[in-house]
């Protein structure tokens, strides 16, 4: 969500720019499709592992006579800076993928026109940040959490933390490894976790806590996943020797899902007593140049086909409430009741403070 890169079948396959996702012929981001009537394409900007059903965005062709365009642009953060710079002057008509993470950073930058989506009623009201200006409408949910590998800790006669406090104890030094914060979303997350967990007095002596207990740290996901992580099956492949990892809640059915054979169960777990949630915004570009297609898209981004399709796509959780998830990703993804959240304000005024710190506590 966010600095969101969940995972190698996402990521992977996300390829850096343009992508016409829906039935639409050979044209660039850039063009307007119109008739007399004004302009038929509406142009969704968004991070590289955004990823949607072909099916559902031609179901809003059919719903509103407009065809989409996503143009891809590198992590969040990556995209979100180029919206900064060509604020008034947008590249698309929608930005999706701005988190909690960052979110204070993109409204005191003034990106977004005010819209209320359809539909926004059927969104808790913890999710709606910006609930007074409508500035962004909350799209997606997911959970940063440690991830275990199951077989080692039955191997071990172990039972597996259930805590960040538990990460500390001696019975599980050595074993997880993390992401860096300051170059990863998962990362970054995690370190929000411990922030909003122990505060401002309390957070650096956990990380102390943590080195001296053997934390390693890796620059991003897809190595610390998928080459450090046990569980996972890149990591079986390398012969990896952590059998806990900063991912998230949704980790285990992408397990289940792209392995051959599939298993009946998930080789993996997860430590819903460590998790970050984060939140997915959407909002509609100041200076948009279609901004009914825009509302449009924003209505159809809350509505049930795309909700509904997203869990087995991007691997996150729909914001609005009692949607049907897909039995795959209902079965083997963690319910997260209590996550540990942060106010975005209070994100934006430390981040790079905290980062900082981070960086010197543990890099030391």
């Amino acid at each position: 969500m966010s600095t969101i890169k969940r995972y190698a079948a996402i990521s992977f396959a996300a390829a850096l720019g343009v992508s016409a996702l829906a039935a639409c012929g050979g044209k660039s981001a850039g063009d307007r499709q119109t008739d007399g009537d004004g302009p038929k394409t509406v142009t969704l900007v968004s991070h590289d592992s955004f990823s949607v059903s072909d099916s559902v965005l031609k179901e809003f062709t059919k719903q509103t006579g407009y065809t989409v365009k996503v143009l891809k642009s590198g992590d969040a953060g990556a995209a979100l800076n180029q919206e900064i710079l060509t604020k008034g002057s947008p590249r698309g008509d929608v930005f999706f993928g701005v988190d909690n993470t960052l979110l204070s950073r993109a409204l005191d930058n003034g990106l977004f026109t005010p819209y209320e989506a359809k539909g926004l009623a059927g969104i808790p009201a913890d999710l709606q940040l910006d609930k007074g200006e409508h500035r962004v409408t909350p799209v997606d949910t997911g959970d940063i959490c440690v991830n275990y590998d199951k077989k080692y800790f039955a191997d071990k006669k172990l039972a597996p933390p259930q805590s960040l406090d538990d990460l500390t104890k001696p019975a599980y030094k050595n074993l997880l490894v993390t992401e860096n914060a300051a170059t990863s979303s998962p990362g970054l997350g995690f370190l929000l976790a411990t922030a909003g967990k122990y505060g401002d007095d309390g957070w650096q002596g956990y990380w102390q806590k943590l080195k001296d207990n053997g934390v390693k740290v890796v620059d991003g996901w897809e190595q610390a996943y998928n080459e450090e992580f046990s569980g996972s099956a890149g990591g079986k492949k390398a012969k990896a020797d952590r059998p806990l990892v900063v991912s998230y809640a949704s980790s285990p059915p992408v397990e289940v899902l792209y392995a051959q054979p599939r298993p009946a169960e998930a080789p993996t777990g997860v430590l819903t007593g460590t998790c970050f949630r984060q939140i997915e915004f959407a909002g509609l570009l100041g200076g948009a140049k279609n901004e009914a297609g825009g509302k449009a898209l924003l209505d159809f981004l809350v509505g049930a086909e795309f909700q509904q399709d997203m869990p087995l796509k991007m691997f996150v959780n729909p914001a609005v409430k009692d949607t049907k998830l897909p039995e795959a990703y209902a079965k083997f993804g963690a319910k997260v009741d209590k996550p540990v959240t942060v106010d975005p304000k209070k994100i934006a005024e430390n981040r790079e403070k905290w980062v900082k710190t981070w960086s010197s506590l543990v890099n030391k």
